[in-house]
């Protein structure tokens, strides 16, 4: 059994991050993502496998080609980690706002 890669170390990584981020807006043949960066051909055919064995990518064969494209799901399990730490940022700003208004209002 193959043990699979922990998607939180995969984004860990800046180019992978940046990988995500161009599949995001559509999918791209590995060539098509490589001419973003000045790394070879292989160093991000590595990446890619990693952002696929984490199955933050999902690859499509077109013709000859293979398409990596983002899989949402994938995705859900960065997006679920993250979402209490949302909730709790955005009711610590809400209060803050609330504080930062009254003291406004004491000082007209």
């Amino acid at each position: 059994m193959k043990l699979r890669r922990d998607v939180f170390q995969a984004i860990a990584d800046p180019t992978r991050r940046t990988i995500i981020t161009l599949v995001a807006a559509s999918a791209m043949t590995p060539s098509t993502i490589a001419e973003n960066f000045d790394y070879s051909r292989q160093t991000i055919s590595k990446h890619i496998q990693i952002l696929t064995e984490c199955e933050l990518l999902e690859q499509e064969q077109k013709g000859r080609e293979i398409y990596y494209q983002l899989n949402p799901k994938g995705m859900k399990q960065i997006a679920d980690f993250i979402e209490p730490f949302r909730k709790m940022w955005d009711e610590r700003f809400n209060n803050l706002e609330t504080i930062m208004k009254k003291h406004q209002s004491k000082l007209k």
